[in-house]
């Protein structure tokens, strides 16, 4: 009987994340080849085959603890290393800087800042728009990538957040959404993909897109 290859996912755990959720959408979206762990040692995230960062809180909260563990180091190394995605409060850690909490130097892996929405966000008409801009909303993809396979553009993903993404690079943006103006939901660069949803919360393609990431081999 041949023994199939397994594969491990590590989700890293410094805290704060909806750990649990994450993990049991992967296991979902994952067949018997795949082992999804969640952990803070910093040798099983290097020996993982792919990492997973997830986010929420507040994104002082949330770099603090990465730099407060030692994570830092194996975070930038996984980066560099093999398939990263990062979800929610994940894709804002990985900006340069971001405008909460009176300003917090993030881990500077894309350029560019995480900006509050406004106590008085607007849409085109007008209308107060309530922040923070929660539930669901359509995802456009700008690029073709090995992680929307098989994900209509348009299709519906869920959002729980206050600030958003503006990267100096608008060739690393993947997908797009609007709230009372078109902002950034998902950044790219070649190993590394981050979402501001919340695919564990998004139904068929959110497990979806865990399952693109699963059988990615890191390349665009």
């Amino acid at each position: 009987m041949t023994n199939k290859t397994t594969s491990t996912v590590a989700v890293i755990d410094y805290g704060m994340g909806n750990l649990h959720s994450v993990a049991k959408a992967l296991e979902h979206a994952a067949d018997d080849t795949t082992k999804v762990i969640v952990t803070s040692d910093p040798a099983l995230i290097d020996a993982a085959d792919r990492v997973l960062l997830p986010g929420v809180g507040a994104i002082r909260d949330c770099v603090g603890e990465m730099h407060k563990q030692g994570l830092v180091p194996t975070i930038r190394k996984a980066m560099r290393e093999k398939p990263f995605l990062a979800i929610c409060v994940g894709i804002q850690s990985l900006m340069s800087h971001s405008e909460e909490n009176k300003g917090v130097d993030c881990l500077g892996h894309f350029d560019g800042n995480a900006l509050f929405f406004g106590e008085n966000h607007k849409d085109n008409a007008g209308q107060k728009l309530k922040v923070p801009h929660m539930g669901w909303n359509q995802v456009n993809q700008t690029i073709d990538h090995p992680l929307w396979k098989d994900i209509d553009s348009g299709a519906r993903f869920y959002f729980v957040h206050s600030y958003f993404v503006v990267p100096e690079h608008a060739s690393e943006v993947a997908g797009t959404c609007e709230y009372g103006h078109e902002f950034c939901v998902a950044l790219a660069r070649d190993n590394v993909f981050a979402v501001q949803f919340h695919p564990e919360k998004s139904h068929k393609d959110g497990l979806q897109l865990y399952k693109n990431f699963i059988h990615w081999d890191g390349k665009p």
